[in-house]
């Protein structure tokens, strides 16, 4: 049995009773709320709950967490979608992997989030959704998304492309931004990286057999 499966196993049997199910529901619909509110009344709750380390040093403890629930910029069409496509991918991750898993998931890119955060004064949920939506590409990389629900495109061509928006970013940003960024992917490699691993050597001998062919 792999190494992988045997700690997820053991941790399961000792927590897995208090993983919650539906969770992105639930983070869906605090970001869905959230936007409601600042849509329709006077209420900043955006600022107030982005992650602002100076008003977490002065006793505003909650923004440590609550910068999760921060909805993206945009406007009401483009939330409905990015809303819709968060509880597609977190639903779809939870019923192939259980909950714990997904929870699990979900939380190693939280403290990962958090820890840069209070080392940088930096932290966004962005690159912490964008790991759901590598995950999601990882196992079903032939999956046909319809962009703003007309355009069909795999969504192993939106991950490359994703990708290679994250190596723009990392050579533009600054260290900050780099670090929030790697630590908030930090699930996808501890999750992922034996299979990235054999996928690379299955390239190596498809590429090693097309060789020996000629």
């Amino acid at each position: 049995m792999r190494y992988e499966n045997n700690w997820l196993q053991r941790a399961q049997r000792k927590f897995g009773r208090y993983a919650i199910r539906n969770l992105m529901l639930y983070i869906v619909g605090a970001m869905g709320a959230i936007y409601a509110i600042g849509f329709v009344m006077p209420v900043n709750l955006i600022g107030m709950f982005t992650f602002n380390l100076a008003a977490i040093m002065d006793g505003e403890f909650w923004r440590i967490i609550t910068f999760i629930f921060i909805p993206p910029n945009a406007g009401m069409i483009f939330i409905i979608f990015a809303l819709y496509l968060y509880w597609l991918i977190g639903s779809s991750l939870e019923s192939q992997w259980g909950a714990f898993k997904f929870n699990l998931f979900y939380l190693c890119g939280i403290i990962g989030t958090i820890i840069a955060g209070l080392i940088t004064g930096f932290a966004t949920n962005f690159y912490l959704n964008l790991s759901l939506f590598l995950a999601f590409a990882i196992l079903y990389p032939n999956f046909e998304l319809r962009l703003f629900f007309i355009l069909p495109v795999k969504m192993k061509w939106l991950a490359l492309l994703n990708v290679a928006f994250l190596v723009y970013e990392f050579v533009m940003v600054s260290w900050p931004g780099r670090l929030a960024m790697v630590v908030s992917i930090i699930n996808i490699i501890l999750f992922f990286w034996k299979d990235c691993v054999n996928i690379i050597k299955q390239k190596q001998r498809k590429s090693k057999w097309k060789r020996s062919l000629k």
